[in-house]
């Protein structure tokens, strides 16, 4: 039986392997192939992923600059959980199920940082500090930080750039109707992924 080994459709690469009568070899084949199709498909979504995350900062050199001082920063508190324990206040028994890369939607712009998923709260860190005007007219740095109560989120769901379908988002929809729009992921299914886990817990409890 000769078989060729171009660009099959999955379902008959499946099909194919739940034949008895096809060789092992043959079935050994066609698994490193549908294996080496799905890593190509990851490779794919990854490469997206990280010029997306480049393509949504206004300067290389600032994402830079932004990378190294949050990296600096990580390094020196002692690792991602004891940032958020340090910028957000924590509960007893609290646990942090993910941390991304990724970018606010702002008025002013997408603002590069951190994103917290945990068993309470979704929180978002700046990477850099802002710039704000006291009451007093003098200019402070602050940390831009948003912190949403898992309680209070009403839904969370994965959109796209209607004329750039491959410019994906993560919605998050609070239950009095505020609107938080994060992007640029490396890999916004796996965030999306552990975004939901963490809703449907919180819903159970």
């Amino acid at each position: 039986m000769l078989l060729s080994f171009q660009r099959q459709p999955k379902k008959l690469m499946l099909h194919l392997v739940c034949q008895d009568h096809v060789p092992s070899n043959t079935k050994q084949r066609i698994s490193v192939i549908c294996k080496m199709t799905k890593l190509g498909e990851k490779m794919d979504c990854l490469a997206q992923g990280i010029r997306e995350h480049v393509r949504l900062s206004p300067k290389l050199t600032e994402t830079v600059k932004g990378k190294l001082s949050l990296g600096a920063k990580i390094l020196q508190v002692g690792g991602l959980e004891k940032i958020f324990k340090k910028l957000f206040s924590v509960k007893d028994g609290e646990k942090l199920l993910k941390v991304s890369q990724c970018y606010l939607s702002t008025t002013s712009g997408p603002m590069a940082g951190l994103l917290f998923i945990s068993t309470n709260k979704v929180a978002f860190c700046s990477e850099r500090s802002v710039k704000i005007s006291s009451s007093t007219g003098k200019l402070l740095r602050i940390c831009y930080k948003v912190m949403i109560p898992m309680s209070k989120i009403y839904k969370a769901k994965e959109s796209e750039n209607i004329q750039k379908p491959s410019r994906k988002y993560i919605q998050i929809v609070t239950e009095d109707d505020f609107e938080f729009w994060f992007m640029g992921f490396l890999n916004h299914q796996k965030t999306l992924k552990y975004l939901h886990q963490a809703i449907s817990g919180s819903q159970a409890c």
